[in-house]
């Protein structure tokens, strides 16, 4: 009979790791539950959501309340992320829980725009992708859905089929960011 024991997604990857000005991270598990409003219940949906004192995000945007956040996640898509979802919420939305399906890394500190434009194709500078601002995007060839919750921080989450490949990504971009700071800092 075949162990079917449940493993971190980044179990083995020896997280987190610093190099130079950035820190790479495992995002905290947490509860992510999609959300997507029925056919005309776009209003009630974020109207449940309010009572919630969240709302459902406009493309590309987050909203936060306490340890509970909203994340555009795609057309009239969103994940509700860390709480459970609202009373209500099921006769307006189609609700489907996604935890287990993504993994999550945090990537910190005043280099990490520099790591990530070796792997994204977005402008990612604060001044074009501003804190609670989402994208779902490429990290190199995989599909990623990333947000800066604060000004020096990312959250990049991937399937989690790629969580090993994205660390392998990310560590290879801070290398070179660390070793270029490095360089012109002598």
């Amino acid at each position: 009979m075949p162990d079917l024991a449940e493993t971190d997604a980044f179990a083995g990857l020896d997280l987190p790791i610093t190099m130079g000005e950035c820190r790479l991270a495992t995002c905290a598990p947490q509860l992510i539950t999609s959300v997507a409003p029925r056919n005309g219940r776009e209003a009630a949906v974020d109207a449940v959501l309010r009572d919630f004192e969240l709302g459902f995000p406009t493309p590309g945007k987050m909203i936060v309340s306490g340890s509970a956040r909203i994340i555009w996640a795609g057309r009239e898509t969103a994940f509700l992320m860390g709480v459970e979802p609202p009373a209500g919420l099921r006769l307006e939305a189609a609700l489907t829980v996604q935890s287990d399906g993504w993994a999550g890394l945090h990537l910190t500190g005043s280099g990490a725009e520099a790591v990530l434009a070796r792997l994204i194709p977005l402008d990612l500078r604060l001044s074009t992708f501003a804190v609670h601002d989402v994208a779902r995007t490429l990290l190199n060839h995989m599909p990623c859905l990333i947000f800066r919750p604060a000004k020096t921080a990312f959250e990049i989450y991937v399937f989690r089929s790629m969580a090993g490949t994205a660390v392998h990504e990310l560590t290879e971009a801070m290398r070179s960011v660390a070793a270029r700071q490095a360089v012109w800092q002598e």
